[in-house]
């Protein structure tokens, strides 16, 4: 990855404006948050020592998650380029951020194993269903006995596709959307995310996202698949919803 010096005050304001993009396309984002933190510390008894989030971005939950838990290492996993440096940015030392393919068998090595808490927060939606096995066999093995992994996505209901119909778009995706393109247009016109831009370009040149949605029953059969021991609905808000798998 380029070696970048970003403008800290700068990465604040959009890794801010990031948040409010995200939360305007899942707006139980905190919500989902809190259940986060409420069932990991009643499965351990208390905070958990190792965290990871699959998928991180620029860091804003491994942030909060590292706020909540200050005893725990915390880390990030991510692709981007550009999400990392800001990352890297604004968490020194205070979050592992790690880069890493979440396809290739690599990243569990990059990221070491013994956690209590895994977490994959709208990431496995990028992925096509046999790379989404493959990764819940993966996160199985960089989880410690009796760990947790919570998967939230889109997962429309099978069960109900009339509702589910009924409930798409979110209230305020147009705007989440157009927000969206605005954000990267921005970081467009920054001279200094240009190094970081063009590779990202690389990175992403052969990754077309795969926009797979698949209802809560596909993803618990196939973390049962991968061997976890339970799985089943954790949270929902509309069509998007989390799966707690626990690993025996």
């Amino acid at each position: 990855m380029p070696s970048t010096a970003l403008d800290p005050v700068g990465v604040a304001g959009r890794r801010a404006a990031w948040d409010t993009v995200m939360t305007g396309f899942v707006p139980g984002l905190p919500a989902l948050e809190r259940v986060i933190g409420t069932v990991t510390e009643g499965l351990h008894g208390g905070p958990p020592t190792r965290v990871l989030d699959l998928g991180g971005g620029p860091g804003l939950l491994a942030e909060r998650m590292a706020a909540r838990w200050p005893g725990a290492r915390v880390g990030l996993v991510d692709i981007d380029p550009v999400l990392l440096a800001l990352a890297r940015t604004a968490l020194p030392g205070a979050v592992d951020v790690i880069d890493a393919d979440l396809t290739a068998p690599a990243w569990t090595a990059a990221a070491g194993g013994g956690y209590d808490l895994v977490t994959a927060v709208m990431t496995v939606h990028y992925l096509d269903p046999a790379p989404i096995r493959t990764l819940y066999r993966a996160i199985r093995r960089v989880l410690a006995p009796g760990g947790l992994l919570v998967v939230a996505d889109l997962m429309p209901d099978d069960h109900a596709p009339t509702v589910m119909r009924a409930l798409d778009p979110v209230p305020g995706e147009a705007t989440a959307e157009l927000a969206w393109t605005q954000w990267w247009g921005e970081l467009t016109a920054a001279a200094e995310f240009a190094p970081l831009l063009a590779a990202r370009s690389e990175v992403f040149r052969d990754r077309p996202t795969a926009e797979f949605a698949g209802g809560p029953a596909w993803h618990a059969q196939a973390a049962r698949a991968a061997g976890f021991a339970e799985s089943g609905l954790l949270w929902r808000d509309g069509r998007h919803a989390a799966l707690a798998c626990r690993r025996t």
